[in-house]
């Protein structure tokens, strides 16, 4: 183990918040690794010892980042996801091989997939869009859950920044459109409401189009920020 995540663990564990911790795992299905550390602290930490490490050559930072996100330990992970990101500007299109293991191998709740999906890897894909058809093909069809979320996830500050995305959020959607488990239409109904913040029409008549199919789950998630009337219309039988 690195002198460095030494420091992090160190320091991670001198921020522990018991009730903070009893409370976490209220919020996920599956059994929760954490210290009890409340995120605006578990940022802080990683921004200080990113400015340690930010020097290192990119390949180095990555290895210590997957030592973090090895111990399964959230705060740890949310770390490593930070670093990732912080990486941005050096992404190269052969990391995708790396992020899309890290995706399948160490993200095993919702938090995981929502921070490392609508942060690095959409970075990622803004960059190289060429992978989307990698992530309609796989991701979304995954036996893996979070994978499947991912793909829809991954879009959402794509399209928030380029409306020519919105063809791709639609597909997405298709691919997920009768998925059975709730985090994953959950996923895509997020996706589809940050979609209509900016482009309502299309992704209300989407809805419209769909909405004797789709799972009530995605679609009190997809209309939830659209007024009243428009509400009421889709939720109509």
């Amino acid at each position: 183990m690195s002198k460095i995540i030494s420091e992090i663990r160190k320091e991670l564990k001198g921020k522990v918040d018991l009730k903070y911790k009893k409370g976490f795992a209220k919020y996920f299905n599956d059994e929760v690794k954490n210290y009890g550390v409340r995120t605006p602290y578990v940022r802080s930490i990683g921004r200080k010892y990113f400015k340690k490490v930010k020097q290192m050559p990119k390949v180095d930072i990555f290895i210590l980042c997957n030592e973090l996100l090895q111990s399964n330990i959230s705060e740890e992970s949310t770390i490593a996801f930070q670093w990732i990101s912080n990486l941005k500007k050096q992404y190269e299109s052969r990391d995708f091989v790396l992020f899309e293991r890290w995706l399948n191998k160490y993200v095993n709740n919702w938090a995981k997939c929502d921070d490392f999906c609508t942060h690095a890897l959409g970075n990622f894909l803004l960059q190289f869009p060429e992978f989307l058809p990698r992530i309609k093909e796989v991701w979304a069809v995954s036996k893996n859950r979070w994978v499947r979320r991912g793909a829809a996830v991954i879009l959402i500050p794509v399209v928030k920044k380029d409306k020519s995305f919105l063809k791709d959020v639609f597909e997405i959607s298709d691919i997920l459109l009768l998925d059975k488990d709730d985090l994953v239409q959950k996923g895509y109904g997020w996706l589809l409401k940050e979609a209509g913040n900016k482009y309502q029409k299309e992704v209300f008549d989407y809805v419209m189009k769909h909405k004797n199919y789709m799972p009530r789950t995605s679609l009190r998630y997809a209309i939830e920020k659209m007024p009243p009337a428009l509400k009421k219309q889709a939720m109509t039988k």
